[in-house]
């Protein structure tokens, strides 16, 4: 049966508001990444990197207040904080320089870790009805899984 915000029993709201958390910090994460990146690269395919990083920044920018509101609208708590979604993220910052290759394929790893936690989020709200959970997940999960082919295009 299909369900909405509204009339979504409170255990199942909170295990897709878990997933959104989770999908939602991992998404923050990427958008520090990527923007960390998009500042930094150089090298020989630098103005390309630069704008598809930046893509991947704004997109990710968006996604997040997606997800946020969609929290919001299961009346759940979205996570606020940066420390919060670093502790709960199993993506992780990167510090000091690299190379154009080992940004690509760690944003590409970021990519793929977060296309694999949204698909989650959209099997948990559709185990439970939520067809407006899973088809923003859907949408999400198709978009990293895009970034995550033109990422791998830049290492063959």
């Amino acid at each position: 049966m299909t369900q909405t915000a509204l009339n979504l029993p409170k255990n199942a709201s909170a295990a897709i508001i878990e997933q959104l958390n989770q999908s939602l910090a991992e998404t923050t994460v990427t958008t520090m990444l990527a923007q960390n990146f998009h500042w930094n690269v150089t090298g020989m395919a630098f103005a390309p990197l630069h704008v598809l990083f930046q893509q991947i920044y704004e997109d990710h920018f968006a996604g997040q207040d997606d997800l946020a509101e969609r929290i919001k609208a299961l009346d759940g708590h979205a996570e606020g904080t940066f420390r919060g979604m670093l502790k709960r993220s199993k993506i992780a910052e990167h510090e000091g320089t690299a190379s154009d290759r080992d940004m690509i394929e760690k944003m590409l790893a970021a990519q793929e870790t977060l296309a694999a936690t949204i698909a989650g989020c959209g099997e948990v709200a559709a185990e439970h009805g939520d067809t407006l959970t899973e088809d923003l997940c859907i949408a999400r999960g198709q978009t990293h899984e895009k970034f995550a082919w033109m990422l791998r295009a830049h290492l063959r």
